[in-house]
């Protein structure tokens, strides 16, 4: 009979309990980077934004304040191009921001200012209908908060394809309504796709609407009288805020400043008109029919702050995706029928959180290597340090 080993039940059991303490810290380590990199971190992080205050306090000039979101070109990936990692990556990551924001920050409308989609331009029927199930989800949003959204040219396509079976696509999503009026505030949204200015069909609708709702501003910046403003219905009389996708006109954003301006090397870079901004004459008409205190545009992915005219100022919204930015933003806006404050509320950094991987992997991998023996544990090796300090 072979002799039995005294202890060899003891060493297997001591074994067991150090694979299953290593399984406990490794385990212990992935959830918490998880957990940190993908809720935790959102909630740092717009948890410091706050919404700025108008100069006049809503209690003294007896005027009420509406706290509005601002976000733009958030580039839904759809069945065609985009890895479907990156596209469940990018997705998780907007939904995470939004929801969050919606939590801490409470705004009582929410813009988006066109390219809400990244294929809408040619995607078949059931691909569209997938598109925007996913963005109801990711948008998803109480009740008492409105979701306001404008055409962009990924959404309906460039003038050239552009088509009224994409603009009825579009609008029976999102609301068709281009002027948008509460509490003492005119919201105007236009679709910039369509002000081409060559006399199509679908832009001189676009042109005619916009100066009926000239019209309807005009009128109640007057006193109603027995002319043309008689049988008009009044809005309120504060100047409008002018929301689109493209940006008016500016010859490039080399005069754009910021850590989420356009890069250096591509600041100086001419814009071609009605690709990259509206043309001039498109420009000068929306100015003039509208007369906006203010213009929030997209489009381009970066910031930029620009006045037009005499000192109207254009705020150009950061692209809302990763996947288009390392650090993407929204902008948050307190406004009264007379005055406006604007702040801008910075995302996670992509950089951070595949930094915060690397170290946990980097961690990971340290453990293993001090279970395996291959590696002096950290406080063994600190002991025998001070052992060896001592005796010196």
């Amino acid at each position: 009979m072979a002799p039995i080993r005294p202890g060899f039940g003891n060493q297997d059991l001591c074994l067991l309990k150090r694979r299953s303490f290593l399984l406990l810290k490794l385990t212990a380590v992935v959830f918490a980077t998880v957990l940190f990199c993908e809720f935790l971190i959102y909630y740092l992080v717009i948890f410091r934004c706050d919404w700025p205050e108008v100069k006049t306090p809503a209690h003294e000039s007896g005027q009420k304040t509406l706290k509005a979101m601002f976000l733009a070109d958030t580039h839904l990936l759809g069945e065609v191009r985009g890895h479907w990692l990156d596209k469940l990556r990018r997705e998780w990551q907007m939904e995470r921001a939004f929801q969050t924001a919606l939590w801490l920050l409470q705004p009582e409308v929410v813009f988006i200012l066109g390219d809400i989609f990244d294929e809408g331009k040619w995607s078949s029927p059931q691909a569209w209908a997938d598109d925007v199930q996913r963005f109801r989800k990711i948008f998803r949003h109480p009740r008492h908060v409105q979701l306001k959204v404008v055409a962009g040219n990924h959404d309906i396509g460039f003038h050239y394809q552009m088509s009224t079976y994409k603009i009825k696509r579009f609008e029976k999503v999102f609301n068709p309504k281009r002027l948008f009026s509460w509490k003492g505030m005119n919201f105007v949204m236009v679709n910039s796709v369509a002000l081409e200015g060559d006399g199509c069909h679908i832009c001189s609708e676009a042109e005619a609407e916009l100066l009926e709702i000239s019209h309807q501003l005009n009128c109640s910046r007057e006193e109603r009288g027995s002319g043309p403003c008689q049988d008009v219905p009044l809005l309120p009389a504060s100047a409008p805020v002018l929301l689109q996708h493209f940006p008016l006109y500016r010859k490039s954003d080399a005069n754009c400043s910021g850590e989420d301006a356009a890069p250096l090397e591509e600041r100086g870079i001419p814009f071609k008109e009605r690709y990259d901004v509206l043309s001039r004459e498109a420009s000068q008409q929306l100015l003039w029919w509208l007369r906006p205190r203010l213009i929030l545009s997209g489009h381009t992915h970066s910031a930029c702050e620009v006045l037009h005219g005499a000192g109207i100022p254009e705020i150009s919204v950061p692209s809302f995706s990763w996947r288009n930015r390392n650090n993407p933003s929204f902008i948050m806006g307190s406004m009264t029928p007379t005055e406006y404050a604007l702040a801008k509320c910075y995302l996670p950094h992509e950089a951070t959180v595949l930094a915060t991987y690397c170290v946990a992997a980097s961690l990971l991998l340290v453990l293993l290597l001090v279970h395996s023996r291959l590696l002096p544990s950290p406080f063994l090796f600190g002991w025998n340090l001070l052992r060896k300090f001592k005796t010196t």
